[in-house]
């Protein structure tokens, strides 16, 4: 019904910037937006973690590890998703995954994933 298609992954060093874009599309015409959508990571050895939402209404939440770094925004007419990574350190990188929630209390839908590595 939903396809989240994740971009802008990439290697770079420590202080630098990304930025990652995600794209739902939707088969099921009755699903107009998302209530919530956001980005998650999951570093090796280690449990997907959230790193920010951000809800129709433009409520956000981010993980305390990335307040002041990261930004959450989204186009909501374009059910796109962005988080612009900034001052980035070497333990950001993970792979980072696109989640988008139809309803409060919905199944998730999760995307394939981007990498994001940083080095020193």
């Amino acid at each position: 019904q939903v396809q989240l298609v994740e971009s802008g992954g990439a290697s770079v060093q420590a202080g630098g910037s990304l930025r990652l874009s995600c794209a739902a599309s939707r088969s099921d015409f009755r699903i107009f937006s998302f209530w919530s959508m956001g980005w998650y990571r999951q570093a090796p050895g280690k449990q997907r973690e959230l790193v920010a939402t951000i809800t129709i209404a433009r409520s956000t939440d981010y993980a305390d590890s990335v307040k002041g770094r990261f930004t959450i925004s989204r186009d909501t007419a374009k059910n796109t998703v962005y988080l612009q990574m900034n001052s980035l350190k070497p333990e950001d990188t993970a792979v980072y995954f696109c989640n988008a929630v139809v309803s409060l209390g919905s199944i998730p839908y999760w995307g394939q994933g981007t990498q994001v590595t940083v080095s020193s």
